[in-house]
């Protein structure tokens, strides 16, 4: 069964994109913790991380490093927190998420909210950033 960021890599559901590979895919989270959260999925559809092969492993953690230095460079933040639950959606992927304090990357608390023109101007702020 196909998962949601399944259908976001095959078009089905549209996504603000950052940067993709023939591998990897990154776009900004629907439900974020803050402006520029970002998820980093590998197009082949593994539930969990851990279940990866060691070579998609290591080459996605390297993908998600060059992220993440995109993510920091477009959106004022200490550091970029990392975050894997992978209870919510049954396809691996990352969090990375601008943070400025450790409740910025508090999964229990809600999301914020952020305009549709906003998702826009950041995608392509982080996009322009990312070094592939």
């Amino acid at each position: 069964m196909s998962s949601i960021f399944s259908k976001i890599i095959s078009g089905e559901i549209p996504c603000h994109k950052v940067a993709e590979t023939a591998d990897f895919l990154a776009f900004l989270d629907i439900r974020p913790r803050t402006e520029g959260h970002t998820l980093v999925i590998p197009k082949e559809e593994v539930d969990y991380i851990f279940n990866l092969a060691p070579a998609t492993y290591a080459a996605l953690w390297d993908f998600a490093r060059k992220v993440a230095a995109g993510v920091e460079a477009a959106v004022p933040c200490e550091r970029v927190g990392i975050a894997v639950i992978g209870l919510e959606v049954p396809h691996t992927h990352i969090h990375l998420v601008p943070i400025n304090k450790v409740g910025d990357i508090n999964f229990e608390r809600p999301p914020v909210v952020v305009a549709e023109e906003r998702y826009g101007e950041l995608a392509a702020k982080i996009a322009a950033a990312i070094k592939i």
